[in-house]
């Protein structure tokens, strides 16, 4: 059925004009104006670890999208799943009522979350899941007689989203700057960069010293949470240092905090476990998600919090209700698509694939390291890794500013392009190749990945002298 000037069928059009469209109409996201201007990519079909744009290139997707196509592009199965609930219900509104999908998904989350993390509350995307996170902390609070307890922590160059309570305890100046005066009270401490494995007493570490000054100088009962990655995205792939999360767990437990772990990446398979808890070996009082909940075939975010915590704030004088919400939290076809997206990872057992295949892949990322001399560091676990670079390792001579800009816009998008790898290049902090394969990667795949990275590097290498 069709209305007047309105098709049900979308007009077939040559890359050229699909291009000039988006430049007229579509507002693209963290886009420069360089790039809106030259020939981005305009991807139009997937299957597996791969994609094609409307050129008919074929890319291996080496960032799994956005760190989120776990289970790769093209899965009937999940697909269906939405599509069946499409039919069945598209809409039901998950204030006051719930959906069947809703539940089973969350029912699944609980039952593959640690120990008593059982209590999910459904949105849209990584940034709600921790705007969620952020005004559950200050309602629980306020709700057990701490009204006081508005201040958050969070580590140096992490992203933590986008909306304002999320771009608050994101400490990444460049896309804060714009949007300043945000919420007051929120502290940065430093990373764990350079910290890892064993590295002595963890109570000693600068970034947990930085906690405690942090927190004798505010007062421990004004601090509602800290916030942390198990592997910090932001600054390349940070794994954390062995006791470090024992000693965040020991400081929220002192002090009356509750221990955030925004796992909107680190979720879902991407290191290897279901969860940060698998890496880390600490059960947190709340965790974000997002991305691989439904490895990017429908919109979802969540947190997940200890049911005592929710039971907590209903039954306090000053609560009875969590006063947050949104029209699509728990939508239907979302959580339909997660639970069938999780219940395939599960039954395929594709956190055993990353597990026995993710010691190769960074075997073979330390070895293009010793390889190239513009590789200063590789950092990372599982299927998430981050390769930081420099002008010349033997030397110790770092980037320029020129330099940097110019691998960052010039050789490595030209480098994606021709050999069809599609990976990120990063400027958090350094100049830096991200790495995140979709979670069932196999063999044939990584070995793509690497001889890609191996030539990306090849071109640095050569380009900067």
């Amino acid at each position: 059925m069709t209305t007047t000037g309105v098709t049900t069928d979308r007009e077939q059009l040559d890359t050229t004009t699909l291009r000039d469209r988006a430049r007229q109409n579509l507002f693209q996201h963290f886009t420069r104006r360089d790039q809106i201007s030259g020939g981005f990519p305009i991807y139009a079909s997937g299957n597996g670890c791969y994609m094609t744009d409307t050129d008919g290139n074929r890319v291996l997707d080496g960032l799994a999208g956005l760190f989120c196509v776990n289970m790769g592009h093209g899965r009937h199965d999940i697909a269906e799943a939405g599509a069946q609930q499409l039919h069945k219900l598209a809409y039901a509104s998950n204030w006051g009522s719930a959906t069947e999908p809703a539940i089973a998904a969350a029912g699944l989350i609980g039952e593959l979350a640690p120990e008593d993390l059982e209590s999910t509350f459904f949105v849209n995307s990584g940034s709600e899941a921790v705007e969620t996170a952020i005004k559950f902390s200050r309602q629980y609070h306020r709700s057990q007689g701490e009204p006081q307890r508005t201040k958050f922590i969070s580590r140096n160059m992490a992203y933590h989203g986008v909306t304002m309570g999320a771009l608050s305890v994101t400490q990444l100046n460049a896309i804060k700057d714009p949007f300043r005066p945000l919420l007051q009270g929120v502290r940065e401490v430093p990373n764990t960069l350079g910290y890892t494995g064993d590295c002595g007493p963890a109570a000693e570490l600068p970034s947990i010293t930085a906690i405690r000054e942090v927190i004798a100088e505010e007062g421990g009962d004004t601090i509602a949470a800290i916030f942390a990655e198990p592997v910090q995205n932001g600054r390349g792939a940070l794994v954390p240092p062995d006791g470090y999360w024992q000693e965040l767990r020991s400081i929220c437990d002192e002090h009356g905090i509750l221990l955030v772990s925004d796992e909107v990446i680190c979720s879902f398979g991407r290191l290897g476990h279901w969860f940060g808890q698998g890496l880390t070996g600490v059960t947190p009082d709340i965790i974000t998600f997002a991305k691989g909940s439904t490895s990017g075939y429908a919109p979802l975010g969540g947190m997940i919090t200890r049911r005592r915590l929710v039971d907590e704030l209903y039954n306090s004088d000053a609560g009875g209700v969590f006063t947050h919400g949104a029209t699509w939290g728990g939508h239907p076809v979302s959580t339909a698509i997660a639970y069938a997206n999780i219940s395939a990872m599960r039954d395929e057992k594709i956190l055993d694939n990353v597990s026995s295949r993710g010691p190769g892949l960074k075997a073979e990322l330390d070895r293009l390291k010793d390889a190239h001399r513009c590789v200063k560091d590789v950092r990372g676990t599982g299927y998430f890794y981050a390769v930081e670079l420099m002008a010349d390792s033997s030397s110790g001579r770092e980037l320029t500013h020129e330099e940097h800009l110019k691998v960052l816009r010039e050789i490595l998008p030209a480098a994606f392009k021709r050999t069809g790898v599609s990976l990120r290049g990063d400027d958090r902090g350094g100049t830096m190749l991200m790495i995140s394969p979709p979670l069932v990667a196999q063999d044939e795949e990584l070995k793509h990945l690497i001889q890609g990275v191996d030539a990306m590097l090849e071109d640095v290498d050569t380009q900067i002298r």
